[in-house]
């Protein structure tokens, strides 16, 4: 199960951070405007995206040694670069606020979660390239069990916000909180960075 557990704690890792998706789906949880519709969509769209990333660019890295050798250290760097982020995140402190508008009509707040969610290009980084070199480095079946766990941690985070919008939105609204996050999400990547050096080591 440590694919599937490593998978499980870079896709919360990289999905927990304070931003413009997290905000919308905590709003709309928060309204009960279609948040269910929101959640869905979302988790949709992470699901294709994950997929793409372990079946694409997990596939050809898994082909070619030096590929994943470069992919490996590529992906350590950048979730240890991302880990430090997220540490000096902790250190600034900061709040989600959710008093943003919100669409009204169904098709209104589904539009407007497709933009905050795809217009976004950190999501095709974090998702398609950075997800899939990294499952690169495990052998079949292990490879989709990596992208699974990545994927049940993205579906539990945005149902999470969605149906827990009215309880959770005080908590998210409090410094301290995404100051815990902040430290554990800095911790998490900085866990796999060091087992994607340790594995291309001692291969």
């Amino acid at each position: 199960m440590t694919p599937f557990i490593q998978g499980f704690g870079m896709g919360g890792g990289l999905i927990v951070a304070i931003g413009a998706q997290n905000a919308f789906v905590l709003t709309q949880g928060v309204r009960r405007n279609h948040h269910l519709a929101v959640a869905a969509l979302c988790i949709l769209c992470d699901g294709i995206l994950i997929t793409l990333g372990v079946t694409g660019v997990g596939t050809m890295v898994a082909a070619n040694p030096t590929f994943a050798t470069i992919a490996a250290w590529g992906g350590a760097a950048f979730l240890s670069w991302y880990g430090l982020s997220a540490f000096f995140s902790a250190i600034r402190g900061g709040a989600l606020k959710t008093e943003d508008e919100s669409g009204k009509t169904l098709r209104h707040t589904l539009m407007l979660t497709l933009a905050v969610t795809l217009l976004n290009p950190h999501v095709y980084l974090d998702t398609v390239v950075l997800m899939g070199s990294i499952s690169g480095q495990f052998a079949l079946p292990d490879r989709y069990l990596f992208g699974l766990g990545a994927f049940v941690a993205s579906t539990l985070w945005f149902l999470s916000l969605s149906l827990g919008g009215q309880m959770l939105a005080p908590m998210f609204e409090k410094d301290i909180t995404w100051r815990i996050l902040d430290i554990l999400v800095c911790l998490t990547m900085w866990t796999i960075a060091a087992s994607l050096v340790w594995s291309t080591l001692s291969a």
